[in-house]
């Protein structure tokens, strides 16, 4: 885990995060249907609680490839010149045919320099160590691409979050039930655990056991596998072969820093 070049976590520091669907929050719907929540805001929320008040920013957009996020997210950044960023991407990529997890080491290792060399400490992760159904094929891919990610977290002192390590990440009740994205219950677990790697200290634990109540019996499962072929997997691959993404309609839900206090 990286160590602050300073006071980092304090009062009026600035937290922008930048990414894809991971980031923005999907599969973490706000209760009053304002757009998504998801662990950044639930990150921005826990450190003010801490602090006080902090400055946040949210860029990141469903379905963006690393050179979208490096051309149209990156630029901004620097110019907030923020304390934090987290940085999540590359997943997309390696979905679609072709993917190169080294190629996009590279990519993530200059754009980590750059944040760097700006002042920011920079929070990378890994993913959820999960082997089953569609991922299956995917595991090598991604696996080679988080070993660059833990490496490229030594070389610029980075704080890393390790989600191939969190078990509790691979029930299925922390993701939703397109399964490509964390649920409510997987997005609160991650944001407890990203505020642990930062040393910030949180009332609740990310990695308490699941109740045994909440499993689905087999023949639900089953009839559930066939509802998620046609409502989410079917226009995802549809998506990836007509070289259209589900986040070219949208736009960054929180494009500049503002205010997140204690209490809102």
């Amino acid at each position: 885990m990286a160590e602050s070049d300073g006071p980092l976590i304090r009062q009026g520091m600035a937290l922008v995060s930048v990414g894809d669907s991971f980031t923005e929050g999907v599969g973490d719907p706000y209760p009053d249907g304002g757009g998504f929540r998801g662990w950044a805001d639930r990150l921005a929320e826990h450190l003010a609680d801490h602090v006080g008040e902090i400055g946040y920013a949210n860029l990141a957009v469903r379905g963006k490839l690393m050179r979208q996020i490096v051309t149209d997210q990156v630029p901004p950044v620097l110019e907030m010149a923020p304390d934090l960023v987290t940085l999540s991407a590359g997943g997309n990529d390696l979905l679609r045919p072709g993917g190169d997890p080294e190629r996009m080491a590279r990519i993530l290792d200059h754009t980590v320099g750059r944040l760097r060399a700006a002042g920011s400490q920079v929070v990378l992760f890994t993913g959820v160590n999960i082997g089953t159904g569609y991922m299956r094929g995917t595991l090598g891919l991604f696996a080679r691409y988080y070993m660059n990610v833990r490496a490229i977290a030594d070389k610029y002192d980075c704080f890393l979050v390790d989600q191939w390590s969190m078990g509790a990440l691979t029930d299925s009740r922390a993701w939703d039930e397109d399964r490509l994205h964390m649920s409510s219950e997987g997005h609160r677990r991650l944001a407890l655990r990203v505020a642990e790697v930062l040393g910030v200290p949180v009332a609740e634990r990310w990695d308490e056991p699941w109740s045994e109540q909440g499993q689905v019996p087999w023949r639900q499962a089953r009839r559930d596998d066939l509802v998620w072929v046609k409502d989410s997997l079917g226009p995802w691959i549809g998506r990836r072969l007509t070289g259209r993404s589900s986040g070219d309609t949208v736009t960054a839900k929180r494009p500049v820093l503002t205010p997140v206090t204690k209490d809102r």
